[in-house]
């Protein structure tokens, strides 16, 4: 479906865990430009961040000479966060289940599943190098 996207924002980082901090601003002033309710800026905090984690120290290997490529727009009624890195990226289909048995005690690997039960539409491009996520508002 097309949709047309009436607003747009970029951010670019580089690939240090710190800067998840500017992220979180990133967000903040999006709640405030684009008046996000404060149910669905939960979700949004939630997901962007665990996604660019996901990009800095997967995606980038914490190399900071790759960056991070945040970009969010608005449309009539959906709010899309796109992220980029710069790996090699990932086999978003076959990832282990992290409410399997063998993996509640695990400490990581949450990270898509959080972002696939926080967003309303989770889409991966690029051979996971690019994550759309989306939220409707």
């Amino acid at each position: 479906m097309f949709r047309l996207y009436m607003d747009s924002i970029r951010l670019q980082i580089p690939s240090l865990p710190e800067n998840v901090r500017i992220v979180e601003s990133f967000i903040d002033n999006a709640k405030e430009k684009f008046h996000i309710d404060d149910d669905v800026y939960g979700n949004i905090m939630v997901a962007v961040t665990e996604s660019v984690n996901n990009a800095i120290i997967h995606g980038n290997k914490c190399d900071k000479s790759k960056n991070v490529n945040i970009s969010l727009e608005m449309g009539d009624h959906a709010l899309k966060f796109v992220i980029e890195d710069e790996g090699k990226g990932f086999d978003y289909q076959n990832l282990p289940d992290p409410t399997a048995p063998e993996n509640l005690l695990n400490t990581g690997g949450r990270g898509i599943f959080l972002m696939q039960n926080l967003c309303d539409k989770v889409e991966f491009f690029n051979e996971g190098k690019k994550v759309e996520l989306s939220f409707a508002v």
